[in-house]
């Protein structure tokens, strides 16, 4: 996350709490994926609140470079993933369903393209003011259409569930998106992870109400 290492681990516990009472108000297996996204979202904070106290240290490249890929693979290789089969899991229309499907396999696809670029170009985490930047050495024109792809498997599911609520948290991550992508594009990883943290508080609502009549 931006800021510091401190709100970093503090969003890290807050999640946490919020992700161990989310799991509490599952009712049924399908929604174990979609309820334990906010704990992925809590790791994913952790780990950068270690990145923001181990960078500065030169002594520990090794932890510093594991700890990197460990937060890139887990937005750029399984957030696209997650998304799409969480929503799929819990979705009852057999419509909805098969375009989820759809949506998974670009995720499959988008996940396996940022998998591959990981291994070929190796990643840098730098701090540049309150900001940790993930560099690499990947060619600009490369990264567009992936990107595109990206955000279809990351957006889009929320809009097709017929889940309560969910179209809800599609907009926000839609809006905290575009801010990122306008006002922190040189962290722009970094910043919209934080942003999808905190909108994560949204899943605890689509769960606890997910056993009523949807409602879209």
């Amino acid at each position: 996350m931006c800021f510091s290492a401190g709100a970093s681990f503090t969003s890290g516990v807050l999640l946490t709490v919020v992700g161990t009472e989310t799991l509490r108000k599952v009712h049924k297996p399908s929604q174990l994926a979609f309820a334990g996204i906010t704990l992925f979202f809590a790791f994913q904070q952790f780990i950068e609140g270690f990145l923001w106290t181990i960078i500065p240290h030169q002594n520990y490249p090794a932890l510093q470079k594991t700890a990197t890929y460990i937060f890139m693979l887990m937005a750029q290789v399984a957030w696209p993933v997650l998304i799409p089969l969480s929503v799929l899991l819990m979705e009852e229309s057999k419509t909805r369903k098969r375009i989820l499907f759809a949506l998974l396999a670009v995720g499959l696809g988008v996940g396996l393209y940022f998998l591959r670029r990981a291994l070929a170009y190796e990643i840098h985490a730098v701090i540049s003011g309150y900001h940790v930047i993930y560099q690499s050495a990947v060619p600009d024109p490369s990264r567009k259409i992936p990107m595109f792809f990206y955000l279809v498997a990351t957006l889009v599911p929320f809009f097709v569930s017929s889940l309560k609520r969910a179209y809800i948290m599609g907009i926000i991550m839609t809006v905290s998106f575009i801010v990122s992508a306008v006002f922190y594009r040189q962290y722009l990883t970094s910043v919209w992870c934080f942003f999808a943290a905190v909108m994560s508080f949204v899943i605890f609502y689509i769960i606890r109400d997910s056993h009523k009549k949807t409602v879209l």
